[in-house]
């Protein structure tokens, strides 16, 4: 299995809810899977999901198509399209997302250029996730530990 993120220990086993990982790739390939199409795949396919690859132009278009033909399969409706951001804000290196410095803050912590710098797509991908509003963000807190950025520039 793909390493998931210590923060998202209390549902990883049962594959419950769709793992950073997974939602990293539907906004890489441009799908909107909602958990009800993710309750309607097995273990197997959720697993299948977590680990296919997504990386290059022909990886991106394979896990679209088999997004698509799996949800297809199980429910009858193809997900819905999203748009692929060229300059997605976890992309961007130079600037850190207001959101996220926003969330740092209320745990009285400041993320620097440097330590933006060094995290991963992915990391920055799931920090940025975990600070909007409408998301349940009490993991903000955990992934910014799991990422080191816990005690660094606290305020």
């Amino acid at each position: 299995m793909a390493n998931f993120f210590k923060f998202e220990t209390d549902f990883v086993d049962s594959l419950r809810c769709i793992p950073m990982i997974v939602r990293f790739k539907l906004d890489t390939c441009g799908v909107k899977l909602k958990l009800h199409h993710w309750h309607n795949f097995n273990q197997i396919e959720k697993e299948l999901l977590v680990n296919k690859p997504c990386s290059t132009p022909q990886e991106i278009e394979e896990y679209k198509q088999s997004i698509h033909n799996l949800v297809y399969l199980k429910i009858g409706e193809y997900p819905k399209k999203l748009d692929i951001n060229p300059n997605a804000e976890w992309l961007i290196l130079e600037e850190i997302p207001i959101e996220v410095q926003k969330k740092a803050q209320e745990f009285n912590l400041t993320i620097n250029i440097s330590q933006w710098q060094k995290l991963t797509n992915l990391q920055r991908f799931v920090l940025i996730k975990l600070s909007h509003p409408s998301h349940e963000n009490k993991n903000f807190l955990p992934a910014l530990k799991e990422f080191n950025i816990e005690y660094s520039n606290s305020k």
